[in-house]
């Protein structure tokens, strides 16, 4: 079995927050973009 010291668990549950927050940023950043994309169409059709 794994090593069940609170400093493992501790360690193991920031590692995986680390992960989550990885993995949102990109998904973020993605978002970001496409509104940027829209904004741009829109203000283009606009002119």
């Amino acid at each position: 079995m794994g090593d069940r010291s609170p400093k493992s668990v501790q360690k193991q549950a920031s590692q995986k927050q680390s992960k989550n927050d990885g993995a949102n940023q990109k998904k973020n950043a993605l978002i970001m973009a496409q509104q940027a994309t829209k904004a741009k169409a829109a203000a283009n059709k606009k002119k």
